[in-house]
């Protein structure tokens, strides 16, 4: 069996901007949520996502992520963009008016991302 390579890892600047990332692909009716877990002392939350067709290939696997010393608190990233400004922010439920990307709490790391 053909050994399958893991996912690139990304790290993003910070928290806005992988919710931002994932509100884009919940935008396009796209199945999106993040997933959960620690790892060597530190907190991780992350998408894995398709870079399509790059070079020769019909897609990337690519591993976005956000590292964090402290566990992200609630079960939803919600996102809102209006003319006054964006909002992002975690919560325990959705609202109306907010994208709601769910959060996954996974028990470890899968073996299968690696982090750089």
């Amino acid at each position: 069996m053909e050994e399958i390579p893991p996912p690139i890892p990304m790290q993003v600047a910070d928290l806005e901007d992988l919710a931002r990332f994932m509100a884009s692909i919940a935008g396009l009716g796209q199945p999106a949520y993040a997933l959960h877990f620690e790892y060597n002392g530190l907190n991780y939350i992350g998408v894995i996502a398709i870079y399509r067709d790059y070079y020769k290939w019909y897609g990337v696997p690519v591993f976005y992520y956000y590292e964090s010393k402290t566990p992200i608190d609630g079960k939803y990233l919600l996102v809102r963009s209006e003319e006054s400004g964006e909002f992002i922010k975690a919560s325990n439920g959705v609202q109306p008016g907010w994208i709601a990307v769910p959060i996954i709490r996974l028990k470890e790391k899968p073996s299968f991302l690696k982090i750089s």
